[in-house]
């Protein structure tokens, strides 16, 4: 998959900064840095695999249960909105939330910055240059005027994580800093960023923060994707020890890293498509066919056809890999097994099974579904809902996608953030979402405590710390673990689809072919998406304008509807427009606020309002 619009809000939020940091910034001997430390510093909260299920020290079942917070992968450099926001009251509120892990996006470029030991400045932390502008007084050095840099405000993230019994893992992102960085298939090739980089890196980080279970893992890699046809461009799923095979990659990367931390959890995504064996001598980067393609899609990240032949197996072992699977609804892309009154055990025989729920099914590994999430409506609300109660029932872990108002195909778990001197932050729950969500939150079953991942430190004001869980609770209580449980052991059940097998796999089984149609799922971003609501029920794109060739106001790039994806066309051909030109027609639709004055970001911003049916026709008048 991926929504060209995931960041295409933030990029306006970017543009519309009025407080952007510039201040100079001051030697530090980052060899004296510790790592963060806060109040639990034993060291003892590390997780490891047993089959499809994640355990503590003690051989105590945990539940993964959380949400994204991106940013660190932009060009800001840091998470979103704390221009507007407090850090203690954010991650104190996501913990009385009962969000026990936070998954947070970086870049690779990012990284190097910090391992060569100068830092990319922060750009998203507003005014604390100003010494009576305090929102986060702990992001600026002694002399109450420099702000500290992106490292330091990281570490100093990960200490406040510490502080309210919050978990955190990284993930790369992208390998440049971008806001749509996530478009990019590879994890090299960016920003002078080569495997090794990659790799060197994340070992580096993983040295770093050996000692702070704070930080207790590293997804490798988001979303590596591309279409068999594209060849050494895409990334694939095989045997090999080519550069773009995805599983030699992430099983080098994992061995770097565990050298350095046996402890830490490896979180390894999936591809977009894999083969699908649909003729001999098919080949990874022969032209698709129209009938019996070579290849079988899914979202991006989502594939893990490949693993049963080619299982991730580091030279340490299994016990610290985690499949990591992205999955989404309708309303990001109108996948073909949404064509139907589609149920869960539809969902499972036409392909979460087969692309990547036999891993749980199968005592395989542990899975994350390090993606979910959309907007609460139709097909879409339906999809979250039995995905969650899928992942509650299976006992398999999750981080929401995303804590961030500015997801422009999905929305957040937020509405809005402020702050005001004296009062502190104010953050508007979308709380319809919520509710959704947090019924998949690890929690006692009758008195509803949130359950942290940490020994000592309760998870917020109505959370408890692990250790007093599995002390007080777990015998008697019990949780919603595997849809409601008491006790440290257990599972779940899963309902497969017919003729399906549940050996797990050795490493060197042969590839267990799909049963069902081969036929290409195929995996676009959403601008070739045709289904429309019914006219009623949607905003009015006028189809004239004052230019002759207009034919539909905010059609950027003419495929005949007005959506997201027209936003994307403007951003990226005002970022890029040797690269990404609109065409004739296309530019006289996109100029679509204060018609005549140019395409501008207030463009996109219109046509963002208006798939959100925040406004009701185009163009308008600011």
């Amino acid at each position: 998959m991926k929504k060209l619009s995931k960041a295409i809000a933030a990029l306006a939020s970017a543009a519309a900064m009025a407080f952007t940091a510039t201040a100079s910034v001051m030697p530090v001997d980052y060899n004296e840095l510790a790592t963060a430390k806060a109040v639990d510093t034993n060291n003892d909260d590390w997780l490891h695999a047993e089959g499809s299920r994640l355990y503590d020290m003690n051989g105590n079942e945990v539940w993964l249960t959380g949400a994204n917070w991106f940013g660190f992968n932009c060009s800001e450099n840091c998470v979103h909105y704390l221009w507007s926001a407090d850090v203690d009251d954010v991650l104190k509120e996501v913990a009385d939330r009962g969000i026990n892990v936070i998954r947070f996006p970086i870049s690779t470029e990012l990284l190097v910055s910090w391992m060569e030991g100068t830092p990319n400045p922060v750009s998203s932390v507003s005014g604390n240059a100003d010494p009576a502008f305090t929102i986060n007084p702990d992001f600026v050095l002694e002399d109450g005027k420099t702000l500290k840099d992106s490292m330091q405000i990281f570490d100093i993230i990960m200490q406040k994580c510490k502080k309210y019994g919050i978990k955190a893992f990284i993930d790369i992102h992208s390998p440049h800093s971008d806001n749509s960085g996530h478009n990019y298939n590879l994890w090299y090739g960016k920003a002078g960023v080569t495997t090794e980089v990659w790799i060197e890196t994340l070992v580096w980080l993983a040295d770093k923060y050996k000692n702070d279970d704070t930080l207790i893992g590293y997804d490798l890699k988001n979303e590596p994707h591309g279409k068999g046809q594209e060849g050494d461009e895409a990334a694939k799923w095989d045997g090999s020890t080519d550069e773009n095979n995805w599983a030699y990659a992430a099983t080098k990367c994992a061995e770097a890293i565990l050298d350095v931390n046996p402890n830490a959890l490896i979180f390894v995504e999936g591809v977009e498509q894999s083969m699908s064996g649909a003729m001999e001598g098919d080949y990874w980067g022969m032209p698709d066919r129209r009938d019996n393609s070579p290849y079988i899609g899914a979202w991006w990240g989502g594939n893990f056809r490949g693993a049963r032949e080619y299982p991730i197996v580091p030279k340490q072992g299994t016990s610290q890999i985690v499949y990591s699977p992205h999955d989404y609804g309708p309303s990001v892309y109108a996948q073909t097994w949404f064509d139907k009154d589609f149920t869960e055990q539809t969902l499972l025989d036409d392909y979460w099974y087969d692309t990547w729920a036999w891993i749980n099914a199968e005592d395989v590994a542990p899975e994350l579904i390090g993606e979910w999430g959309g907007h609460m409506e139709g097909d879409n609300l339906k999809w979250m809902l039995l995905l969650r109660d899928y992942m509650i029932k299976n006992h398999i872990n999750h981080t929401f996608w995303c804590l961030n108002t500015n997801s422009g195909d999905t929305g957040g778990l937020w509405d809005s953030l402020g702050f005001q001197q004296g009062t502190g932050t104010t953050i508007d729950w979308n709380e319809p979402k919520y509710e959704m969500f947090e019924e998949s939150l690890w929690q006692t079953l009758s008195s509803g405590k949130y359950i942290g991942l940490d020994h000592e430190v309760a998870l917020g004001a109505n959370g408890l710390s692990l250790g007093d869980f599995y002390a007080n609770y777990a015998n008697s209580e019990g949780s919603n673990l595997d849809g409601g449980k008491k006790g440290s052991g257990g599972g779940g059940t899963v309902t497969k689809p017919a003729g399906t097998t549940t050996t797990k796999p050795a490493t060197t089984t042969t590839t267990t072919k799909p049963t069902t149609t081969t036929k290409k799922t195929t995996t676009t971003t959403k601008n070739t998406t045709t289904t429309t609501a019914p006219v009623e029920t949607e905003p009015v794109a006028t189809t004239t304008a004052s230019s002759d060739i207009a034919t539909l106001i905010g059609d950027a790039n003419c495929d005949g509807t007005v959506s997201i994806a027209d936003a994307a066309a403007i951003y990226q051909a005002i970022g890029n427009a040797d690269k990404y030109s609109l065409s004739e027609t296309g530019s006289a639709n996109a100029d679509c606020c204060n018609p005549g004055g140019g395409i501008t970001a207030a463009d996109a911003l219109a046509i963002q309002k208006f798939d959100a049916k925040l406004i009701e026709t185009l163009p308008v008048e600011e």
